[in-house]
Order: C-alpha cells, then structure tokens, then sequence
C-alpha cells in the first residue's frame, strides 16, 4: 500500500487563518444637541461592556454643532461618564434649510474620512434627519432611538423630521407600545421595530445616586421639597407674550410665596425679563450642569415645564409634573405617569397647580422597560 501524502500548502493554510481580518462593527453615533447625549451616554457604556466582553463592535461620536457650543457645559461629558465627542461639524443656525444642508455636506465628509456600517441617531431634530438621509444614500445602516412619536401635527417641523428619519430606518428602537402601533400603522416592516424601552431612563438610573446639589441652593433660602421648578424652551411658546405672561403670573400666583425655581437659557431669560413681572419669589438662574439639574428635579414639590424629557424623568422619579404643551412624546408620562397635560391654557394650569399644592396628585406608575437596560438591549439587536 503506498504512502499516503498530504497535498496540502500547510504553511498558506495556517497562515491564513492567523491573519484572517476580523470584521468590526463601526457604529457611528450623532448628536445634534446638549438633550442628545443624555441618550448617547449609556449606549456608548453598553457598547464599551460589550468589548469588554468580547463582542467586536466599536463606535465614534459626532457632535453636529462646533467645539466651542455655549450648551455644552465643561462638566456634561464628566457628569454623563462619557467620552467627548471624537468630531465636530460645526455646524449652527435657526433656518432649517440651511442648517440641513450644511450638516449633510459636512457628514459626508465625515464618513468619507470615518466610515462606518451602522449611523445612530436619536430623537427628530434637523441634524438626526439630515445624517440618516445620508446615511442612507450611501448604502449604509440607520439606526433610530426613540422611533415611533407622534405629535400627528405635520406642520411641526419635529415631526417632519420624525417621520423621515422613521421611514428609512433599518432599527426602530421604540420606547413604548404606541410608538410601535404608529409605526404599524404607517406600514413598517415588522422585523424592524424593536421594543426596547426609555433610554433616558437609563442615565436617570445610573445618576440617582451621582446628583448633586447647587452651592447656591440654600444661599436662596431653599429647602427640599419646598419649591417648584420651572423650565421653559419652546420658541413658539415665547413668542406669544400675552399667553407667556398669563402662564407665568398663574405660576407665581399659586405658589403664595413658595419659590419657583426656573434656571433658564439666555434666550429665555430675555423673553421672561421682558414681560416686568413683580414675582419677589421667581429665581431666574442659569442652566444648570447635568447633576445639579437632575437635583433639582428630584428634590421638587412640582415641576412646570414643556419638555418631554423632563417630563419623562419626573415620572420615573415619581415628581408631580405638569407640562405646557398638547401632547406628550411618551404617553406613558400622562397615562400612568405623574405628568399632566394643560396646554397653554392658564385656567387648566390653575387647576393642575391646586391639585398639586394640596397634595392630591397621582403617583406613577412605572411603564414596561423603563428599567435601564435600554441601551444594552439595543446593543444587543445591532450585534446579533
């Protein structure tokens, strides 16, 4: 019987799977806005345990605004554990329009310089729906958080935004059932929507413990649970005057002496010093770091605002909320939370301020998946 050889090139063959290429995922994240990283901050952590753990998936953070934004506060990528960003755009601006434009030049840029096989981006601003257009005209993987919100009003421009980015998405990470019925409703592919929960509960959970208070808090006379806090942002909302001061002099009418609290932006601030309110009690102060502000909120008799983000904390906190606007991103917050909607509407707003300051308001109930495993579960879905 012959011997029998072994044909093969050894050498070539073992070599090539020493020095086989292993495939990374690069994932690249956006930020349009100072709200946007609180979102990004814990799915940069649940992408770092996942490298850690030997997944190979790595990612890079865009900010579509410049380096030397006003918003972002020394201390917000400390406060959020997170890196800084690892590009800036640069981009600025008020006209929706121009803002786009400049924003898909310089992303294309980017990506050309950076490329990548996923784009995240979360919420419906202009820079989330100008980096997943194109993102997908490259061929490349979007990724949306907080898919599926509706405010059914197409005259917004948010909800423009929201329902492109939505439809030419390839995940659709909602936070709750009625932002995967909308995107039933509207025809998406099923296999697309994943419910994974509030990412902006996650950073609320992981910093409950890391708030701190103001070194002003008493200095103003200050104590827990003996104030409410009010935040305002909405452009529209202050450009009606008579409506802003009607709102605003309920709020200090109610309160009887009781301090509001209202750490607002500059543009605010310009639009509420303009109305010549005589409010002794009204504490126009200026935004406040990531941890001092979560203080804030959690230490408050009640909270005023027109932010579904805050909204959305103060439900998890189980702080009585009351929100100036129509419509909540998450109706959780209103349904089975401790938000309330009154509008624009001061005579609801008194009614909503009576309930609260004579303590008969709801406690929440915390909705499905607002645990703080958001961002692992969308981790997981973008490495299966």
């Amino acid at each position: 019987m012959g011997k029998v050889t072994n044909n093969f090139p050894k050498k070539a063959y073992f070599c090539s799977i020493i020095f086989s290429p292993i495939t990374i995922m690069k994932v690249t994240i956006v930020s349009g806005a100072r709200p946007n990283f609180m979102k990004i901050a814990p799915i940069c952590r649940a992408i770092d345990a996942a490298r850690e753990a030997g997944k190979n998936i790595s990612y890079r953070i865009v900010y579509t605004g410049p380096e030397d934004d006003t918003s972002l506060d020394a201390s917000l990528f400390s406060d959020l554990a997170m890196r800084k960003p690892d590009a800036y755009l640069g981009v600025t601006g008020h006209d929706h329009s121009q803002v786009a434009a400049a924003i898909m030049l310089a992303f294309e840029q980017e990506l050309d310089e950076h490329p990548a096989q996923v784009i995240l981006v979360v919420d419906d601003m202009t820079a989330t729906m100008s980096c997943a257009i194109v993102a997908k005209k490259r061929g490349l993987k979007v990724a949306h958080v907080i898919a599926g919100t509706r405010s059914f009003d197409m005259n917004m421009p948010r909800e423009v935004n929201r329902t492109i980015v939505d439809a030419i998405s390839d995940y659709l990470f909602t936070a709750g059932m009625v932002a995967n019925r909308n995107l039933h409703q509207e025809g998406m592919i099923p296999d697309y929507i994943h419910y994974v929960g509030n990412i902006l509960i996650d950073t609320i959970r992981f910093n409950r413990h890391r708030l701190v208070q103001p070194m002003w808090f008493s200095s103003l006379g200050l104590r827990k649970g003996n104030y409410l806090l009010l935040t305002l942002n909405r452009r529209d909302l202050l450009a009606k005057r008579a409506v802003l001061h009607s709102l605003l002099q309920t709020i200090i009418e109610k309160a009887e002496g009781m301090p509001v609290v209202a750490p607002l932006h500059p543009y605010v601030q310009q639009a509420v010093k303009a109305l010549e309110l005589n409010a002794p009690n009204l504490h126009i102060l200026p935004p406040q770091s990531y941890l001092h502000f979560g203080f804030l909120i959690n230490q408050a008799r009640g909270i005023i605002t027109d932010s579904g983000n805050i909204a959305e904390e103060a439900t998890f906190l189980d702080v009585p909320c009351i929100t100036l606007n129509t419509y909540a991103e998450h109706p959780e917050t209103w349904r089975i939370g401790t938000n309330e909607l009154v509008g624009e509407n001061s005579f609801a707003l008194s009614a909503s301020l009576d309930k609260l300051l004579h303590g008969e308001w709801k406690h929440t109930t915390l909705p499905d998946r607002w645990d703080g495993r958001t961002a692992e579960r969308i981790v997981q879905t973008l490495i299966k």
